[in-house]
């Protein structure tokens, strides 16, 4: 059953770091993307780093040099370190995944949203 499950979050004092991770299951034939998106209280929903084929990534300007998104093939797992943490960082981050299943006769791309974890930057 195709499932996406995320981890990490939680508090961290400005300038800190906490890392968030996201895993992916299933019978997948192809990890096509994984992003990262957030939504920040009084503000739209932003993507905020993307890894796709290649493991090739990119970040919104906000968090450009501050975050990093790795992945793990083996693993099924994509994480997104963030360092020197802002209060303005403070929000809901959500992973999404752009997958490719197998079943027994065709396969199937999907994209997965998980529910969200949230992080709290304090100053």
């Amino acid at each position: 059953q195709a499932q996406l499950v995320e981890s990490g979050g939680g508090l961290a004092q400005a300038g800190g770091s906490l890392t968030l991770s996201c895993t992916v299951s299933g019978s997948i034939f192809r990890m096509n993307s994984m992003d990262w998106y957030r939504r920040v209280p009084g503000k739209e929903r932003e993507l905020v780093a993307v890894i796709g084929e290649g493991r090739n990534t990119n970040y919104s300007d906000s968090v450009k040099g501050r975050f990093t998104v790795s992945g793990d093939d083996a693993k099924n797992t994509v994480a997104l370190q963030m360092n020197n943490l802002k209060p303005e960082d403070t929000g809901v981050y959500y992973c999404n995944a752009d997958v490719t299943f197998y079943y027994s006769d065709y396969v199937e791309r999907r994209i997965l949203w998980g529910k969200g974890t949230l992080v709290t930057v304090s100053s």
